[in-house]
């Protein structure tokens, strides 16, 4: 890769970053879980994600949850769903059973807009490109993972760290 490149890609990753630190402390958990999530949508391994990647993996999704092929999902069905995918924890059932029958049809689940898209996809093109999804990704993990990595040192859990009572 020429260093033109990597300044390119590097410019477009800090102008993405600076666009998600703007609204990072209104992003609501969906939002942020659907943004670490995109890159692993690309179906064909070519660096972009298409709404119709997004859908063929949604598609998949509910077929596996559907166990009595009846195009829908009812409770049961959905949480088989959220224990295949866990990006769906944060996603109520309310929020596909659109018109609120007690069951997610294909359409409502398979077409309901993509929330990574809404937010990175600026020119309306239906494509995230690997820059994109790599940037939100690595973003919503710097700003939202705020737990500290523990230590697997035992020196470090004594009562004032590493240091102290000669180690």
């Amino acid at each position: 890769m020429t260093r033109t490149t990597l300044a390119a890609r590097a410019a477009s990753l800090g102008g993405l970053l600076f666009v998600l630190a703007g609204c990072s402390s209104s992003l609501p958990d969906t939002d942020r879980v659907f943004l670490s999530a995109a890159g692993g949508w690309d179906r064909n391994r070519d660096g972009v994600v298409t709404c119709d990647e997004w859908k063929a993996y949604a598609t998949e999704l509910f077929n596996g949850a559907d166990a009595n092929h009846d195009n829908s999902l009812d409770r049961t069905e959905y949480a088989k769903l959220v224990s295949t995918d866990r990006m769906f924890q944060t996603v109520e059932f309310g929020y596909y059973d659109a018109n609120g029958d007690g069951k997610v049809e294909r359409t409502e689940f398979v077409d309901k807009p993509n929330r990574a898209f809404a937010l990175l996809d600026k020119s309306n093109q239906c494509k995230l490109t690997a820059d994109q999804t790599a940037g939100a990704r690595a973003h919503s993990e710097q700003v939202f993972d705020t737990k500290k990595a523990e230590s697997g040192d035992p020196r470090e859990k004594q009562k004032g760290g590493p240091g102290v009572g000669g180690m």
